[in-house]
């Protein structure tokens, strides 16, 4: 595998600006751009950012642009946005739908989830190979089990529409591990494969995703996953466990995946 044509893929859920110290945005926001920087990754798939957020990353990542809309329309709620290496990769189409029993309809919610959920799915040309390939990026329920499951479901559905000569990256903060009702539905019968367990080298698995601005562990749980479909194999990947001086950047660890398509 080349490393020169591995993709570098990057879940992160950022945590909603919050004005609180000592993790407000404006004490967070470096440390998460310090993050990225450093790992470098081409696409990022995000959770719970606001607007204000996500204009503050796309001026701090001057590599990169971005695609996402407010779970309520507009600039209203928080983004799944896609941030993405504009030397990498180009947009060649892009759409959301929500995980309610009106897909189509913004900021719909229908399965017990006090907040509307949904997907942000770009359709992606990687300049280097022409390669083509759908990035879908999301954030299942934290409060209905119910909700998880069916907005699991309806992933699996939705994605089964798309083409299926074309390779698939999930990436998203699924609220639950990888022994969940929800995991299994997105991982059976050949929807998804876990890219944790397709990758040559693992690094960091003693750690959770959720640290919840106070345990270095994670918890031991990893609820943040990347899932690939189609012809995709997996180098490396990894939990980033950054921590400088007891500070989080997110109440969430990110996890990166070194994949090729």
């Amino acid at each position: 595998m080349s490393e020169s044509n591995l993709l570098r893929v990057m879940t992160y859920n950022m945590r909603y600006a919050d004005d609180t110290p000592p993790h407000s945005w404006n004490e967070r926001r470096e440390l998460i751009k310090e993050v990225v920087l450093r790992e470098d990754p081409d696409l990022i798939g995000t959770q719970e950012c606001l607007f204000r957020q996500v204009k503050d990353l796309s001026s701090m990542l001057s590599d990169y642009d971005w695609v996402g809309l407010g779970r309520e329309g507009g600039s209203k709620g928080e983004y799944m946005a896609v941030f993405f290496k504009k030397d990498r990769l180009e947009v060649l189409e892009y759409g959301h739908f929500w995980l309610s029993e009106t897909p189509a309809v913004i900021g719909s919610r229908t399965w017990g989830n006090i907040c509307p959920r949904m997907v942000t799915w770009i359709r992606f040309q990687e300049l280097k190979s022409g390669t083509t390939f759908y990035h879908l990026n999301t954030h299942l329920d934290n409060y209905s089990s119910e909700a998880r499951i069916k907005g699991a479901k309806l992933i699996v559905q939705q994605a089964s529409e798309l083409s299926p000569a074309e390779p698939i990256v999930l990436t998203g903060d699924f609220n639950e591990g990888n022994g969940s009702v929800p995991y299994h539905l997105l991982t059976a019968e050949g929807a998804f494969t876990d890219t944790w367990y397709l990758a040559s080298e693992r690094l960091n698995e003693e750690l959770g995703t959720f640290n919840d601005f106070e345990d270095k562990t994670g918890r031991n749980d990893r609820i943040d996953w990347i899932l690939v479909h189609g012809d995709i194999t997996v180098a490396e990947t990894k939990i980033i466990g950054d921590c400088p001086g007891g500070s989080f950047p997110s109440d969430h660890f990110p996890i990166i995946a070194d994949i090729q398509i």
